[in-house]
């Protein structure tokens, strides 16, 4: 078994709760949304019509992105779209597509885990991608995918030590790693709201079908991109632990409610045989 899908009455509960704006944000709270570009989610934080430099973009896609993420700012918050920072859940290529781009254009501070600098900073590449987990064509093409850094160095700060997210006052930051060395997700516990990253994800990523049709599933990390599976399975415990009302992940719709939560518990339960690969360059030994 590789996923956790929800029953049909919780999918349709998901979706119907998820339509996107005019902007293509799907608002999950009243200052909060997600937009989907490809094969992945950016996340934006703040009121609508707050005006520049009062909202958070949290990554920032694929380098096609640009356009999309720009439009949907300026139609969000109104202004020229600009703001008070980005904040990175960790730099793989389809997350930092145009870190360095809008950072400059923006010239705003780039927020990351002290561990995940060196792949913001042009100092250290991913390891390589693992084609041997499985599970699709993205898998397979995985060994194609970037894994150099990005070069923000004038930008770039590490989060504060005390857990406080920059700009985003009722949120923490939590270290998920696993997927990557820096990893982090974010956490508000007012209203139970996640914002996972790629510590879990709601969508077979391996597979260009799934990611392309989005059927609510709960996942582990993306197989082909994720070294250590040990500290991703205690990053997955961490936030099953949680009990997270509302999750928005990196890849994937979000989910909401009971059966979020029991398909987040049953993968943290049993995350060696859901989500872990029998075969690979990181499969364990």
């Amino acid at each position: 078994m590789n996923q956790i899908p929800l029953p049909e009455t919780a999918e349709a509960e998901n979706r119907a709760a998820d339509e996107a704006r005019d902007d293509g944000v799907r608002e999950i709270a009243p200052d909060v949304g997600y937009r989907q570009l490809a094969i992945v989610n950016v996340v934006f934080y703040g009121p609508p019509a707050s005006g520049d430099g009062n909202w958070v973009l949290i990554d920032t896609g694929v380098f096609a992105s640009g356009p999309a993420i720009r439009h949907a700012a300026r139609a969000r918050f109104g202004g020229n779209g600009k703001p008070a920072c980005i904040i990175q859940t960790h730099g793989h290529f389809d997350h930092v597509g145009l870190l360095e781009t809008l950072s400059s254009e923006w010239n705003v501070p780039v927020y990351a885990h002290p561990l995940e600098l060196p792949y913001l900073n042009g100092t250290r590449s991913y390891p390589p991608a693992d084609p041997e987990v499985g599970g699709g064509l993205l898998a397979l093409l995985s060994p194609m995918f970037p894994t150099r850094p990005v070069h923000v160095s004038s930008r770039l700060h590490s989060l504060p030590d005390d857990h406080s997210v920059p700009f985003m006052p009722e949120f923490r930051w939590l270290h998920t790693p696993g997927h990557a060395p820096g990893h982090i997700s974010l956490w508000r516990e007012r209203d139970r709201l996640l914002i996972a990253g790629d510590a879990v994800v709601t969508t077979a990523q391996e597979s260009v079908y799934a990611a392309v049709m989005q059927k609510p599933e709960m996942h582990g990390p993306p197989m082909y991109f994720t070294p250590d599976w040990a500290a991703a399975r205690e990053s997955v415990r961490a936030l099953a632990a949680l009990s997270p009302e509302t999750v928005i992940t990196g890849h994937g719709a979000a989910m909401r409610g009971p059966e979020m939560r029991k398909a987040l518990d049953q993968l943290a339960r049993e995350f060696d045989d859901i989500a872990v690969p029998k075969a690979g360059r990181y499969a364990p030994s």
